[in-house]
């Protein structure tokens, strides 16, 4: 009886896992404790257990592993939902018919919100791929699309990774044929300069539409300029424009992912004065008012939709500097899931935006996303049970279901001025857009004290830092620590390209001056950029060795960096006494609050941006050794020999091993 049965517990723990899972034990990738703690995290996380695997063991997976995965997701797949699968691998995708089914039956937009992809179409039953073809949601929203074509569907089920590569294929090819369309339709720079100096530079008798089409045909060359200008910014999704006067001549630059570059080559000094003229023409700006800033705003139809362009002129040594900010939010998706990838500081903010009633900071330099965030807040609060009323200078994003305010200072419609008839409007959520005087800052916290939620931004450089910038604005402690749910500090990172990037393995030296150490088998894998000097581009495109993804940027899209501080009791506290900043930044480390580096430092360690991006955007010797301090105090025990240590020591007496190491 005993020897038959010690078979059958060998059988059991063999069986512990899927095939995979022990093909993966079997060859040495991890081991089983690993593969347990992988599934877990994989399910909590909800990312593949591929994904989490690689993150884990920092190595990725051999091809035969990938491979073998790839057709147990697919069979898992075809099992659960009782639906065929669809393999890449054996299932050639005819991109041109997708994107010919995109445009005619379902929009970009709603295959990105519904998970789903057409495929083909047999008569009057269109093929569609689905991620979740469980979800009645999707279903119903599905059949309400194509009621409207009298057409039936068919579902074939996907594995997320498939679907986000069929997705990314299409906007691959989307862009590239606008670029192509684009090159055709933009004027060449050297034809338009060889124009004005033959023609007459005098462009300021045109008749201005406030939605006139960028693209379409104008006949003043200054004109044709400006024109190209703006539509060469847009096809390359730039967030900024700089149009900047110069003793050598007018330089013109943009601002992608945060960074400035050259757009044009430098224009001849002569057409500064028509250019800048001409842009504030279509701004309805004063052009006779040289010696004054100015601030307008620029509409304009691209491609069939509304864009903005908020523009501000500044007089300079050389002439007037134009700055234009661009307010494009079509491709815009609103989501906190979206926009935290950290979980525990995802649950964080949630529970902080269910609150009924508080204050909630969001705080950041411009252009830190500081508006997508509260209006992602705002998307998961809208409901039409939800009173929701924001003050907003200008209104950025157009959310059905709520009431949008834009401040006009002229006629005396100022955020005080507005947030006051909020509060006889029986609102529930007040969003305002920006606090930067003492009567906004005190308005705000009376409205979080009488029972409703408030959502504003301030200018700090973390979260710790929003409570001396408050005492500073006249805002009693009291009201403060009474008022305050707490506060969100956040920049944004370029992501690097996924395609070009390259693996190394850092120093320890390289890692200790960000606070981190190595592993005990010393090898960490992060990545840097494959960027290109500028000269350099245009051979390697020449030469078809250009990364299609980044254009040799190295970069592609940016990815957030958030550090959430709560308003803890004993941080309540705190505030009350007027503590120092860094006395509540340690306090709130020491509570778990993730700080702005550590976070980024995350965001490298999963292979989402580079060590150059957090010492660019993030890294401060301050934010550092906050951190350390903390981690010091809240460390006494070692890790390495498990001694017991006193606060005030820096290094174990008996291994030597650093305290930060703990």
């Amino acid at each position: 009886m005993t020897q038959s049965s010690s078979p059958k517990r060998a059988l059991i723990v063999r069986n512990d896992f899927s095939p995979f899972g022990n093909k993966l034990v079997q060859s040495g990738y991890v081991n089983s404790d690993q593969m347990k703690q992988a599934l877990v995290d994989s399910r909590n996380a909800n990312k593949s257990l591929m994904e989490t695997l690689e993150e884990m063991t920092g190595k990725s997976l051999p091809v035969e592993l990938r491979e073998q995965y790839r057709k147990q997701q697919l069979f898992e797949l075809k099992v659960l939902y009782g639906l065929p699968s669809l393999d890449l691998v054996a299932n050639k995708i005819d991109q041109g018919l997708v994107r010919t089914l995109i445009t005619n039956y379902v929009s970009v937009d709603s295959c990105r919100q519904l998970k789903i992809l057409p495929l083909s179409l047999n008569d009057t039953e269109l093929e569609i791929a689905m991620v979740n073809p469980s979800d009645l949601e999707v279903c119903n929203d599905l059949d309400k699309i194509l009621r409207k074509h009298n057409i039936s569907w068919k579902a074939r089920v996907i594995p997320l990774e498939d679907y986000q590569q069929l997705l990314d294929n299409y906007l691959d090819e989307k862009v590239q044929l606008e670029e192509a369309n684009a090159s055709m339709k933009r004027l060449d720079v050297q034809e338009v300069l060889a124009d004005i100096e033959n023609g007459d530079l005098h462009t300021l008798d045109d008749e201005i539409d406030d939605e006139i089409d960028i693209e379409g045909a104008e006949a003043a060359p200054v004109v044709k300029l400006v024109n190209q200008i703006l539509a060469k910014a847009l096809l390359e999704k730039v967030s900024d424009i700089h149009v900047e006067p110069q003793e050598e001549g007018l330089r013109i630059r943009f601002r992608k992912d945060g960074v400035l570059r050259m757009a044009f080559p430098i224009l001849p000094k002569h057409i500064i004065p028509a250019i800048t003229s001409r842009f504030k023409i279509i701004a309805d700006l004063d052009i006779a008012e040289r010696r004054k800033p100015q601030d307008g705003r620029i509409r304009r139809t691209y491609e069939g939709r509304k864009v903005d362009f908020r523009m501000s002129t500044l007089p300079s040594r050389y002439g007037e500097k134009v700055c234009m900010r661009i307010l494009d939010n079509s491709s815009t998706q609103l989501g906190l899931d979206k926009l935290i990838s950290d979980m525990p500081t995802l649950d964080i903010v949630r529970s902080m935006g269910a609150k009924p009633f508080g204050l909630i900071l969001v705080t950041g330099p411009t252009g830190s996303g500081k508006s997508t965030t509260l209006y992602s807040l705002l998307a998961e609060r809208n409901d039409p049970g939800v009173n929701i009323s924001t003050a907003e200078d200008p209104i950025e994003y157009a959310l059905p279901g709520i009431n949008q305010v834009q401040v006009i200072r002229d006629k005396g419609v100022d955020f005080p001025s507005i947030l006051r008839a909020f509060m006889r409007q029986d609102p529930d959520i007040i969003l305002v857009g920006e606090t930067r005087d003492k009567e906004t800052a005190k308005t705000s916290m009376e409205a979080a004290l009488t029972g409703h939620l408030v959502m504003t931004t301030l200018h700090t450089n973390d979260a710790a830092g929003s409570i001396a910038r408050l005492d500073e604005m006249g805002v009693e402690p009291f009201m403060a620590s009474a008022a305050l749910l707490g506060v969100v500090a956040q920049r944004l990172v370029r992501r690097v390209c996924a395609e070009c990037r390259i693996a190394y393995n850092p120093s320890r030296e390289e890692l200790a001056r960000f606070g981190l150490t190595s592993s005990g088998s010393g090898i960490i894998t992060f990545y840097r950029s494959n960027s290109l000097p500028p000269e350099e581009i245009e051979p390697a495109r020449a030469n078809s060795t250009l990364c299609r993804t980044c254009n040799g940027i190295g970069y592609k899209g940016r990815v957030g960096v958030y550090e959430v501080m709560q308003v803890t009791d004993e941080i309540a506290s705190l505030i009350n006494q007027r503590a120092p900043t860094a006395m509540i930044k340690e306090t709130a480390v020491q509570q778990g609050m993730k700080t702005l580096l550590s976070y980024s430092l995350q965001l490298v360690q999963e292979g989402h941006t580079t060590l150059d991006e957090v010492e660019r955007v993030t890294f401060t010797d301050s934010g550092l050794e906050s951190e350390l301090r903390a981690k010091r105090k809240t460390s006494l025990t070692c890790s390495c020999c498990q001694a017991d240590l006193k606060p005030e020591w820096l290094d174990c007496p008996y291994c030597m091993t650093p305290r930060f190491e703990n």
